[in-house]
């Protein structure tokens, strides 16, 4: 994190859209958080959770409260599915090996992969060619909607093909020379390709608005004009998204490159 900007630190954090996948990327990471494997040796040792808490707070030390440390952990663990409770406040430790995460994730892996191609294949090859320097802001997140689709997350779908979408807008303003500095969402970017000559025809603006009125109404919680009730979000409609945010891209970069108008 730099300020109010957080970077990506593991490419493990792709594999979120499901509770599963999260349990199985975070009992990966928890392996190798050493404040977790001392925890979990001397609880071994001890069978004492506050002793074992005790005993990492100093061996790593943490300036939280043992309190804090023993709760964190053991949050961390039963979430993961690397601690089972037995009840009465009693702990053990997972037989099922790492292994069974490990598939977890593989599986993800190849879901993931056939999204991206799906993906791809609706942008074209030219747009393929142009997102290469954006993969991981435009692609990526395309990629991750339809998963998120299939496990009936509309909002998150559509959340994460906006998010690619106004990556793209941004980049694309960069291309062309456009200062979009104070615009915020995918609306307001788009507003500043008007003015003489106009950098995108009405119609791409408008289906980018549609984009950005969607997106609003999956992240933005309330609506003052529905007696400020939130949106829900359909599946169909988070599917459909994702192609028209494919078909978006693809037009635009179409007219950027001074290619046939298509849509």
């Amino acid at each position: 994190m730099n300020g109010t900007t957080y970077s990506i630190l593991s490419p493990l954090c792709r594999f979120t859209a499901i509770p599963e996948q999260k349990a199985a990327v975070l009992r990966i990471l928890i392996e190798s958080y050493r404040p977790f494997t001392v925890f979990r040796e001397r609880l071994v040792a001890t069978a004492d959770l506050n002793a074992a808490a005790h005993a990492t707070r100093t061996v790593c030390n943490l300036p939280a409260h043992r309190d804090v440390v023993k709760e964190t952990l053991i949050s961390l663990g039963t979430y993961s599915r690397a601690l089972v409770p037995e009840g009465g406040g009693n702990y053990q430790l997972e037989a099922a090996s790492l292994l069974n995460a490990r598939q977890v994730i593989a599986s993800a892996c190849k879901d993931m992969t056939i999204a991206e191609g799906r993906i791809r294949d609706q942008l074209g090859p030219v747009a393929q060619v142009v997102l290469v320097p954006d993969r991981d802001a435009v692609i990526v997140p395309l990629a991750d909607a339809p998963i998120r689709t299939n496990n009936r997350d509309g909002a998150g779908a559509v959340q994460q093909a906006g998010n690619a979408v106004e990556s793209h807008i941004a980049a694309m303003a960069g291309r062309m020379e456009i200062n979009i500095t104070g615009a915020h969402g995918i609306s307001q970017k788009l507003s500043r390709f008007g003015g003489t000559p106009r950098r995108l025809p009405m119609k791409l603006v408008h289906i980018g608005s549609y984009l950005g009125a969607v997106r609003n109404a999956a992240d933005h919680g309330t609506d003052a004009d529905i007696n400020n009730a939130p949106w829900q979000i359909r599946d169909a409609t988070g599917l459909e998204y994702v192609f028209v945010a494919c078909s978006f891209i693809a037009a635009s970069i179409g007219i950027e490159r001074n290619d046939p108008p298509a849509i």
